[in-house]
């Protein structure tokens, strides 16, 4: 109907490029609620910047940011507990079957659940995370298996006429595919912060930051938060 109001949907907005390639497409047909949760992250301020710099481009209707610093209590993860050092970057880095340092055990069903909680109060069908099935070597809870199990239990816990599904927009692309998508979308990768060590100037040398630095360079174009900081 012309001029019918888009529905509205939940999008996980931690202020990475992944998160922020998702939100701009689910822009183009959604009305945004975007969440941000402050687990007790190393960059977590650094990363809520990001976060607000992009809902104000993206204009979203709604925004919500939750503490779920319980994460840090738990610990398990370099990080939330700043005794486990955040590794340098290595080829070999969830490659050889053993699960980096940098996971967080069991994060996303902390994020999902409360994006579900959210999304059934305000009547969101939709909730986008920009999972990357190319993180799930190291990252079980990036696997798409996973977001299918997790759209049963939404589907077994929420009230009978709540109808929520999970998009993965991203999950099966590459970061530099990941990449070239924003860059058409106009997404504003360059107010995203991928470090997870540094919060001031992107430190260039743990996992995330090199991810980021390959990705750019197999796409092909500069990376603007590297030059903005050099």
């Amino acid at each position: 109907m012309p001029g019918a109001k888009k529905p509205i949907a939940v999008v996980l907005l931690s202020g990475g490029m992944d998160s922020c390639v998702t939100a701009t497409l689910a822009a183009r047909h959604y009305r945004l609620a975007l969440l941000h949760s402050s687990y007790g992250q190393r960059t977590e301020a650094r990363e809520y910047c990001a976060f607000e710099e992009i809902a104000s481009r993206l204009k979203a209707e709604l925004k919500l940011r939750i503490n779920q610093n319980y994460m840090t209590a738990i610990g398990g993860s370099a990080l939330t507990d700043q005794s486990i050092e955040v590794p340098l970057a290595s080829p070999l880095t969830g490659t050889d079957g053993v699960i980096p340092v940098t996971y967080v055990p069991f994060r996303n069903a902390h994020f999902l659940a409360a994006a579900t909680s959210w999304a059934e109060v305000i009547g969101a069908r939709k909730i986008f995370i920009g999972a990357v099935e190319q993180d799930s070597v190291g990252y079980p809870d990036c696997r798409p298996s996973y977001y299918e199990s997790f759209g049963d239990l939404i589907e077994t816990g929420t009230r009978p006429e709540t109808d929520i599904k999970i998009e993965t927009p991203l999950i099966g692309l590459s970061k530099a595919e990941i990449i070239r998508q924003g860059l058409l979308l106009n997404a504003p990768l360059e107010l995203t912060w991928s470090c997870y060590q540094s919060s001031n100037k992107p430190c260039g040398a743990c996992d995330s930051c090199e991810l980021r630095r390959r990705a750019f360079e197999q796409a092909g174009v500069e990376d603007a938060l590297f030059r903005s900081t050099d």
